[in-house]
């Protein structure tokens, strides 16, 4: 096992296109940290340069107390899980999770061993004889993080490994890689798009936009102070809710809409000089909820669109013509079209500068 270092780590292909722009952040000995953003943030490249697979074009990387900028894939003591699979389709389970012993020449009752070991672990062991045909998706996946496994190295690196498979495998594989982190104690580095994925697997996440890390925090530290609207955007299903307005002071606090409806905030976690100041106020889904009797509405709101999951109700309702997204526990609720007055959770708001974004 080994901590990984990144110190000001850049990426700048020879167009001129920066992939990366100075990433600086620890992945301690033992961690599970999850690099996450949308499509073209620079997570992936960020992973191949941790993996010596694209050139370091600025800054300094570190695998334990080695310096790895110029050093070779091979010599860099990791191993990597791709989005594919990457079998090799006429070899069976046990010869796919021993080929890499092989080619290291690495002694015959050592890797009987390790393969047996990683059988074990990840539930393979009657499909040995087996060849990648013959699997499913989910299996097809374990062997890969088998084979990962086999060469027992200081740092896994997993590349969006689950964005293949469907919903239900994927969170059976994510369990499994989370218990599988449990047993190995092993640092991992995992890429994902999925915010889901993201907050149930990572010890910390690292957030990214067009290749500059936006934060880097616990999953529920994310969640509950998001360093911008971005982050704030990006992590929560369904997203934060963004109110823009001027704070006002009208016989009691107020959130002045740009078509001049004022919405109560008292009881918000505001200072004194934001008054007078246009600023961005995030609202969670599930701190939107029907007025019940007796108690004061912020707004009424016109209901769009209802969408049962089970558990919980997904309300898509409209503000005039701003929508907003409730998450609520299931209830009668008024038609399509109806009105639904709503509770604001004034205390539970996110404020955020109106024009950099950042949160205040």
């Amino acid at each position: 096992m080994a901590k990984v270092q990144l110190q000001d780590v850049r990426k700048v292909y020879e167009n001129g296109q920066v992939a990366v722009q100075g990433a600086s952040f620890e992945v301690a000995d033992g961690e599970l940290m999850v690099l996450v953003g949308p499509s073209g943030c620079g997570k992936s490249t960020l992973l191949r340069m941790i993996a010596g697979l694209e050139e370091i074009s600025g800054g300094e990387l570190r695998i334990g107390d080695r310096v790895v900028n110029d050093v070779a894939p091979k010599d860099r003591d990791i191993a990597m899980v791709f989005q594919s699979y990457a079998l090799y389709p006429h070899m069976t389970v046990a010869e796919n999770l021993a080929f890499g012993l092989k080619l290291r020449g690495t002694a015959k009752q050592e890797i009987a061993r390790r393969v047996k070991e990683a059988a074990d672990m990840l539930g393979l062991t009657p499909m040995l004889d087996k060849l990648p045909k013959a699997m499913s998706g989910g299996q097809r996946q374990r062997v890969a993080l088998g084979r990962a496994m086999v060469r027992e190295s200081s740092v896994f690196l997993l590349d969006e490994p689950l964005s293949n498979l469907d919903a239900k495998l994927r969170h059976s594989v994510r369990t499994e890689i989370a218990q599988l982190h449990r047993k190995l104690g092993t640092t991992m580095i995992y890429v994902t798009h999925d915010q889901v994925e993201a907050m149930t697997l990572g010890q910390r996440i690292v957030v990214l936009k067009d290749g500059v890390v936006q934060q880097i925090d616990t999953p529920m530290a994310l969640y509950e102070r998001p360093a911008n609207l971005f982050v704030a955007g990006f992590l929560g299903s369904p997203a934060m809710n963004v109110l823009h307005g001027r704070l006002a002071e009208q016989q009691g606090l107020k959130l002045v809409l740009g078509d001049g409806r004022a919405l109560p905030l008292a009881g918000a976690p505001v200072q004194a000089g934001w008054i007078g100041r246009e600023l961005a106020v995030g609202v969670r889904p599930e701190h939107l909820q029907p007025a019940s009797a007796g108690e004061p509405a912020a707004f009424e709101t016109t209901v769009e669109v209802v969408e049962p999951v089970g558990n919980e109700i997904f309300v898509n309702v409209a503000l005039d013509r701003l929508p907003l997204v409730m998450r609520v526990a299931p209830q009668s609720l008024p038609p399509v079209g109806g009105v639904l007055p709503v509770a604001l959770r004034t205390g539970s708001l996110h404020f955020f500068d109106a024009e950099s974004g950042s949160r205040l």
